[in-house]
């Protein structure tokens, strides 16, 4: 039972849309488990499974802060990313934790069997007024017919 990479996507835009919408709220949910004091990195890991492509091959993450290990292309160091792991520099992206992430300034590219989003995530940390602006673009591929990203590159907006 392997994954299937769909040779023609036929990604529509509103299906990239809603990826977006829950990748951003997949976020929210870790850190409302790391809040809650729930299985916070596991949830973490569902996330990264559900939302990467990991599992069929390569995938490129820059993420947004990362300066010493700038790039998190294997499962575990992008886990650490997220909720702060082996990794020294990681304090948790996802368990600042942000009370809200907006999307917007999206932009599309869908081709026969490319699919690439980029935009601005406005992220509300918990508790504080000032928003971090965060440039984002992700490559996305449809495995067994659902969304995931095979390139992740973000950095924060000043």
């Amino acid at each position: 039972m392997g994954c299937i990479m769909t040779k023609h996507n036929h990604i529509n835009q509103d299906e990239v849309e809603d990826f977006v919408k829950k990748w951003k709220d997949g976020v929210i949910e870790i850190g409302i488990a790391y809040q809650e004091n729930n299985n916070f990195k596991e949830v973490a890991r569902a996330f990264i499974q559900r939302y990467y492509a990991f599992e069929i091959g390569d995938v490129l993450f820059k993420p947004t802060y990362t300066n010493d290990v700038v790039f998190r292309n294997n499962s575990e160091t992008a886990l650490s990313y997220f909720v702060s792991g082996d990794i020294s520099e990681d304090s948790g992206f996802a368990i600042k934790p942000w009370e809200n992430i907006k999307v917007s300034n999206t932009n599309f590219l869908i081709e026969d069997n490319l699919c690439a989003v980029m935009g601005i995530l406005n992220l509300k940390p918990l508790n504080s007024v000032n928003e971090t602006k965060i440039a984002f673009t992700f490559i996305l591929v449809k495995v067994d017919d659902e969304l995931k990203i095979k390139v992740h590159h973000s950095s924060e907006l000043n």
